[in-house]
């Protein structure tokens, strides 16, 4: 897939992470039907292997999933036998190299310009900043945009409705949202808010441009 495209036409990730693998993989599939294209499964969910595998054979090979929190060469190769279609990296370790070499693209996980520099060199598709909040938000990711103005950037951690739309107007690409959009549906919780969430979060990207 071209990961670098479908993050700059969808513009939103949603990062399931969860404790219920059932409850997990329905979450997954209602963000997919509330029209959410780019899902992450992350690796320190519940048995989440299994859950990325079935939720890969539900949704098809025309919606390919995203593996989070790879770590590690083993990471990679385990997400990639699932069926992810792509990987997403809190850092610069091996499971980049690994998926990368696997045909997997990968969002990789950076948070200094010296990161920044050393994913691109590594053939990252896009980059993933976090954590965002922490590193200074919106203002942080539009001083990183001074020297990286072609970088893919993609803020993670602590992005609500209000953050998405300034990462956005500041230059992100799209914006992952964990908790924010997610909350407990995936321990068991409640699907309905789950999906009026996803429905805010897809309004509120959409607002300051095209999807």
């Amino acid at each position: 897939m071209d990961l670098r495209a479908a993050l700059t036409s969808r513009r939103l990730l949603a990062i399931v992470r969860g404790s219920d693998p059932d409850a997990a993989l329905r979450t997954v599939l209602a963000l997919a039907e509330e029209g959410v294209e780019l899902i992450e499964v992350s690796l320190s969910g519940t048995d989440a292997l299994t859950v990325l595998a079935r939720a890969a054979g539900e949704l098809g090979p025309g919606r390919p999933l995203g593996a989070g929190t790879v770590l590690t060469a083993a990471d990679a190769r385990a997400a990639h036998r699932a069926g992810a279609g792509f990987a997403v990296t809190p850092g610069l370790g091996a499971g980049v190299d690994t998926a990368l070499d696997l045909g997997m693209p990968v969002l990789a996980g950076v948070l200094t310009p010296t990161d920044v520099i050393a994913a691109q060199a590594r053939g990252a598709a896009a980059l993933k900043l976090f954590p965002a909040a922490e590193a200074g938000g919106a203002a942080y990711l539009k001083a990183l945009r001074g020297p990286f103005p072609d970088a893919v950037l993609v803020p993670v951690g602590g992005v609500d409705v209000v953050a998405a739309r300034a990462y956005l107007a500041a230059g992100a690409t799209a914006v992952g949202v964990g908790s924010p959009v997610v909350g407990d549906a995936a321990d068991g919780g409640d699907l309905a808010a789950l999906r009026d969430r996803a429905r805010a979060f897809l309004a509120a990207v959409a607002e300051d441009g095209p999807a």
